[in-house]
């Protein structure tokens, strides 16, 4: 294994190995998924735990640390719902509807901002050359290794987040017909954050939140225009414009990180590189598996944003409502749900819908 990460570590110094295209993605990381699965004499569940007991390392006080977090995550949002986001919307006079779900959006549009900008420090502030060179995020790499300081402060943050964002999701968020999609997907993720720090893959981890988070910024940023275009009783165009530039800057960022430098240089380094680099590397499938399922909830959600492209374009929508319900717009057919029914008989005042 030592052997292997020398011999990856001079393949590296020779510059950085130039990034494939999507057929030799799908040849050379088949084959490479192949070549490990025929070879592997002992994939049951005794190398399951041989592995965890080998190369897993995270200790109880981070497990505690990274639950703290979480509730402390979902503390903060509910203060700064209740101190600033509620009392915002109120001087801004929003429509109820846009005033009940704009805490949400401002919250993570704050957060994801924060985020991606220390990601895109780490990558490109930093001697780190992963995004550069995604096959050197398994260079040298060993069992064990240390975490740097600086990626292991990016995995707290990231990972209370979204231990928080289960919670969220399921009683603070307003309910959408993606919401069952986006639950899983903050299951996935935090999976994958949770046991790519204990298998020490933090390397590829950092680069699979810098492709991710800039997507989350561009749309919290239109949805907050979007509720903010209408507020006072009056029609705002600079929100306006904005919401309409934050939708197009959003479907093109979603198909250029996500779909098109995310499999590019994550799948890539972990399918093939990881590889040829530790032949023997643990939860190989495992993990390829998670960022596979990753990808295709990626692709469900991009398939939801060209639906909403072609009923703009077709003027089935003639106003930009809420990127993440297309589905649900207020169209003149469609029949009000029970939630609405009662906020408009003044039944209700602040719940999910």
């Amino acid at each position: 294994m030592a052997a292997a990460g020398t011999a990856a570590g001079l393949a590296g110094s020779a510059g950085p190995e130039p990034m494939p295209s999507y057929t030799q993605l799908v040849q050379r990381g088949w084959g490479s998924a192949l070549a490990a699965a025929r070879g592997c004499a002992d994939c049951g569940w005794g190398l399951a735990r041989r592995g965890l007991a080998e190369h897993a390392h995270l200790a109880p006080p981070e497990l505690l640390l990274l639950a703290l977090g979480a509730l402390g995550w979902t503390a903060l949002r509910s203060a700064a719902t209740a101190r600033l986001f509620r009392p915002l919307a109120k001087r801004y006079r929003l429509q109820p509807r846009d005033a009940a779900k704009m805490p949400e959006s401002a919250w993570k549009f704050f957060f994801y901002l924060g985020s991606w900008s220390y990601s895109t420090y780490l990558l490109f502030g930093t001697n780190y050359p992963f995004f550069h060179d995604p096959p050197s995020v398994f260079y040298d790499w060993t069992p064990g290794m240390a975490v740097p300081r600086d990626i292991a402060a990016a995995y707290l943050l990231h990972g209370s987040f979204y231990g928080h964002s289960i919670y969220a999701t399921l009683y603070m968020d307003a309910w959408r017909k993606d919401s069952v999609v986006m639950l899983v997907h903050h299951v996935v993720t935090l999976v994958l954050i949770v046991s790519s720090y204990a298998f020490r893959y933090h390397n590829v981890g950092i680069l699979v939140l810098f492709l991710h988070d800039i997507c989350d910024v561009q749309l919290e940023f239109t949805k907050l225009n979007v509720y903010f275009k209408s507020c006072s009783g009056a029609h705002h165009r600079l929100h306006a414009l904005a919401a309409d530039l934050g939708c197009l800057s959003f479907s093109l960022s979603w198909f250029w990180f996500r779909l098109y430098w995310f499999p590019l240089k994550v799948l890539y380094a972990t399918c093939h590189c990881s590889l040829r680099s530790v032949p023997d590397i643990p939860f190989y499938f495992f993990f390829n598996a998670l960022l596979l399922l990753l990808t295709l909830m990626n692709l469900y959600w991009f398939l939801y944003i060209m639906a909403f492209a072609v009923k703009v374009l077709t003027g089935q929508v003639r106003e930009l409502k809420d990127v993440r319900e297309f589905d649900v717009a207020e169209l003149p057919s469609r029949k009000p749900s029970k939630a609405e029914k009662l906020l408009r008989n003044g039944l209700v005042k602040d719940k999910r819908f």
